[in-house]
C-alpha cells in the first residue's frame, strides 16, 4: 500500500493471468518450438498453459493466498501431452489434465461472480506454439508435428500468477504443487 491507503498503480491497472508450469524439460522443448514458430513480434511471454485470463487486479492478494494453499495442500497434477491441436491461424500442443482442470475449478469457484465470460467456460488445455500465421503455415507445422509429437505423461511443477502489462507478462508470484501423491 502507498502512504494513503492506496493499491499501487502497477497492481491496480494490469488484469492477473493465472497459469500452471511445465516441467523443466517439457517446458524447453515448448519454448524451442514457440521461439521457431510463433511470430517474434508477437512473442512476449514465455511457454504457458493458461488457466485463467483476467482475474480482477484487486483480487491480487486473495489469488496468492489461495495459490499458494492450494499448491502447498496437492501433489503435482499428472497430465499427458496428447499430440497437436489446431487453433485456426496458428498451433498447440494439446494437454489433457482432468487433475489440473480441477484445481483451476477451484479457484474459478472461489472467484466466481468475478470472472470474465471467456474465463467462465472450461479451457481445452495446451501450449501455444504458433499463432497469428496464415492457415497454410499453422496447417504445415501441425502436420510436421504431428509426426514428431509423442503422447507423454507428466506433471505440472507449478501454479502461477502474472500481472498482465500491454502484451508483456510481470510475475505476481510461483507456488510449486508440494502436497504427496495420494495412494
Amino acid at each position: 500500500m502507498t502512504s494513503d491507503g492506496t493499491l499501487p498503480q502497477a497492481r491496480t491497472a494490469a488484469a492477473l493471468v493465472m497459469t500452471a508450469e511445465l516441467p523443466p524439460a517439457l517446458h524447453a522443448r515448448a519454448e524451442a518450438l514457440r521461439r521457431a514458430h510463433y511470430p517474434a513480434e508477437r512473442n512476449q511471454v514465455p511457454a504457458h498453459v493458461t488457466l485463467l485470463r483476467a482475474l480482477p487486479p484487486f483480487v491480487e492478494d486473495e489469488a496468492r493466498g489461495l495459490l499458494g494453499s492450494l499448491s502447498a495442500e496437492l501433489p503435482p497434477p499428472p497430465a499427458m501431452l496428447s499430440g497437436v491441436m489446431d487453433l485456426g491461424t496458428g498451433s498447440a500442443l494439446a494437454l489433457e489434465s482432468p487433475a489440473l482442470l480441477d484445481v483451476r475449478a477451484m479457484v474459478a469457484a472461489h472467484f466466481h461472480g468475478m470472472l470474465t465470460l471467456q474465463d467462465q467456460g472450461v479451457p481445452r488445455l495446451h501450449v501455444t506454439v504458433q499463432n497469428k500465421v496464415l492457415r497454410a503455415e499453422a496447417k504445415a507445422l501441425q502436420a510436421a508435428l504431428g509426426l514428431a509429437i509423442r503422447p507423454e505423461r507428466f506433471a505440472f511443477a507449478a501454479l502461477a500468477l502474472h500481472r498482465y502489462c500491454d502484451g508483456r507478462w510481470e510475475a505476481a508470484g510461483r507456488w510449486p504443487f508440494r502436497g504427496r501423491p495420494r495412494r
